[in-house]
């Protein structure tokens, strides 16, 4: 097959843009936006309950795609329920239980959402046979995510002095987005290059009967973990340990633009020693520098900054190469399923966001952390130290299984 042009590439990787905006406030704001109406306790708890539901889902959608494997008009379908859902979330009504209008908005949004990421991620790998070309295609979509998550972490503050007030105001900008990326990628993405055998739904377990998937999700799941712990916490730590609220939106858009720029290194990197061996050097680069965090203080700008830039530049890495080594070991499957095992990362990527929120909030109220109190060692110590410990002991996971993982080797 001839390599993507860069038509191809725009017009499949433009969906992250809105895609990623939409996620970031979902993951990073929604906690600080509800957590003035609703308690942390009760917050955490409700956040994990709705994760693990709309992560339950994602195997689901991938056996959906995999018996209906028309990924243009599943997009079509669920763009508009994440659109409507996404909006209705930061509008909450005064005349309605503020509890009541989280459950059901983020229902809606997180079905539109997971159903438009779970075939889009499916769909794209499926475009091309070689696996290098993958790899630019996902390094394209997470391009664009990136900047769709830099736009989502700049405008709440743009657009207000406060998230109570920007977040909704972001409302219409994001359904112009969603619009406009949306049309350009249904109508130009090539189409599956790989017949899709139909599926019944309990065969989302399949991909586990291949040994790298099966040695793969381990370490996935960890350094997942590790991720997800400082995208909850962030605004908390922002506000609390660095008093530098204002500056929120810059450390994001740092952190972000710095993954955007690292994306074309990880990319070379990965085809000059392999996608595994890349996202190692990526971790460790993270754990190097977001160690730091955990002694910044009060006024810290130029510290944090500089951890934003160096962890950020490991951003790009864990963005594009894990869905790039899962396309690759779905090569390895006599009866390949795209829909079974990106149904699955994706519902291993919401797992550990809700075991996160679920978890954290919970155990720094229980710590005697109060969101604006002076009382702040645990919130550092689980924001940044407690990551640094995850990311080492995926490294180790995978370092282990490092010959069984190289592109879909799996001695057994």
């Amino acid at each position: 097959m001839n390599p993507l042009t860069r038509g191809q590439l725009f017009a499949y990787g433009g969906l992250g843009l809105p895609l990623a905006f939409a996620a970031l406030p979902l993951y990073v704001h929604l906690a600080p936006f509800y957590g003035q109406a609703i308690g942390l306790g009760l917050l955490g708890l409700l956040l994990l309950g709705l994760r693990f539901l709309d992560a339950l889902i994602d195997p689901l959608l991938g056996a959906l795609f995999d018996r209906f494997p028309h990924p243009r008009l599943l997009i079509a379908l669920a763009l508009p329920l994440l659109g409507a859902g996404w909006i209705a979330l930061f509008h909450p009504p005064a005349d309605f239980p503020v509890v009541g209008w989280l459950v059901l908005t983020l229902t809606l949004t997180t079905v539109g959402y997971s159903l438009a990421t779970v075939v889009h991620t499916s769909w794209g790998a499926r475009v091309h046979a070689d696996p290098h070309q993958r790899t630019r295609l996902f390094a394209t979509r997470e391009g664009f995510g990136l900047l769709g998550v830099v736009l989502a972490a700049a405008l709440p503050l743009l657009l207000a002095d406060t998230l109570q007030t920007g977040l909704p105001r972001m409302g219409w900008i994001f359904a112009g987005l969603l619009v406009l990326f949306g049309i350009a990628t249904l109508a130009a993405t090539p189409p599956l290059q790989a017949h899709v055998r139909p599926s019944h739904w309990k065969q989302w377990r399949l991909p586990f009967a291949n040994p790298a998937f099966a040695r793969f999700v381990p370490g996935f799941l960890l350094n997942g973990v590790a991720a997800a712990l400082p995208a909850t916490l962030v605004i908390f730590f922002i506000d609390d340990v660095l008093a530098l609220s204002s500056s929120s939106g810059a450390f994001l858009a740092i952190y972000f633009v710095s993954g955007a720029l690292g994306l074309p290194l990880w990319v070379a990197l990965a085809r000059r020693i392999g996608k595994l061996d890349a996202w190692l050097l990526s971790m460790l680069l993270a754990v190097a520098s977001f160690a730091g965090a955990f002694w910044l203080g009060a006024g810290d700008w130029l510290g944090f900054a500089l951890v934003c830039a160096a962890s950020g530049l490991a951003l790009g890495a864990d963005l594009a190469l894990p869905p790039a080594l899962v396309a690759d070991y779905l090569d390895r499957d006599e009866l390949p399923q795209p829909g079974a095992y990106f149904g699955l990362m994706s519902f291993f990527a919401k797992f550990v966001l809700a075991l996160a929120a679920g978890l954290a909030l919970p155990l720094l109220d229980l710590a005697g952390y109060v969101p604006g109190g002076s009382d702040t060692r645990a919130l550092s110590a689980t924001y940044a130290l407690l990551p640094c410990l995850l990311k080492l002991a995926a490294i180790g996971w995978f370092w282990a299984q490092r010959v069984r993982l190289q592109s879909g080797v799996c001695p057994c």
